[in-house]
C-alpha cells in the first residue's frame, strides 16, 4: 500500500506537476473561500453558503495555479540555486511581477465571472488592491524565503498553495467585503443615466 501511495504521489509531482499545481491552487482558492463564507455566516445566521461565489474562485483558482506553476519554473530556470543574492532576486521579482499579476487575475477574473462591467472592476481594483498589496509585502517575502531556499522546485507551487490557504481566506474576506459599494456605484450611475435621457 505504501509503494503505490508513494509511487501516485511521485507521478504527481513529476509528470503530472502541471495538472497537481492547477488543480491544488484551485481547490485552495475554493476552500478558503468556503471558510471565509463560515466566518460570515456565523456573524449572520441569515446568511446561506454562496456557491457560485465559491464556484467563481475555484474557476479563477485555475488560472492562478496555471500562473503559478510557469512562474517557479520560470523563476528556477533563470535564477538556479540557494545563494542568498538568488533567493533575494526572486522574492524581489515574485512581489514586483508575479504577486500584482495574480491579483490583477483574482479581482478582474472574479468580477468578470459575476458580470460586473470594466468600470465597476476598475473601481473595485482601486479599491481593494493597495490593501491586498501591501499585506502581500508582509506576508509572502518570509514564505517565500522558505520556499526558496528549503524546499525542492518541483514542490515550490504546493508550498504556496498550503501558505496560501490562509491567504485565500484573506482574499475572499476582501474581495467580498463591501462589495455592495461597487453595485451601489453602479446602480448610482444607472439612474444618474436615466435622468438625464
Amino acid at each position: 500500500m505504501y509503494t503505490i501511495i508513494r509511487t501516485s504521489v511521485n507521478k504527481l509531482f513529476s509528470r503530472y506537476l502541471f495538472v497537481t499545481n492547477t488543480l491544488t491552487a484551485s481547490g485552495l482558492l475554493g476552500l478558503g473561500d468556503a471558510i471565509e463564507q463560515a466566518r460570515e455566516r456565523r456573524k449572520d445566521m441569515s446568511k446561506k453558503h454562496d456557491w457560485r461565489r465559491t464556484g467563481n474562485m475555484l474557476t479563477v483558482g485555475l488560472a492562478i495555479g496555471m500562473l503559478l506553476h510557469t512562474w517557479y519554473r520560470f523563476l528556477d530556470r533563470r535564477f538556479p540555486g540557494k545563494k542568498a543574492p538568488t533567493i533575494v532576486k526572486k522574492i524581489l521579482l515574485d512581489e514586483s511581477v508575479c504577486s500584482p499579476t495574480l491579483y490583477v487575475v483574482f479581482l478582474f477574473g472574479c468580477d468578470a465571472l459575476e458580470g460586473k462591467d470594466f468600470k465597476s472592476s476598475t473601481d473595485e481594483f482601486k479599491d481593494k488592491f493597495p490593501t491586498i498589496y501591501l499585506t502581500d509585502w508582509m506576508v509572502w517575502p518570509a514564505a517565500q524565503a522558505i520556499n526558496f531556499y528549503y524546499l525542492s522546485p518541483k514542490y515550490r507551487a504546493l508550498y504556496a498553495n498550503i501558505v496560501t490557504l490562509g491567504w485565500n481566506v484573506f482574499l475572499s474576506y476582501i474581495k467580498h467585503k463591501d462589495s455592495s459599494h461597487c453595485d451601489k456605484d453602479a446602480e448610482e450611475t444607472d439612474m444618474q443615466d436615466d435622468t438625464k435621457s
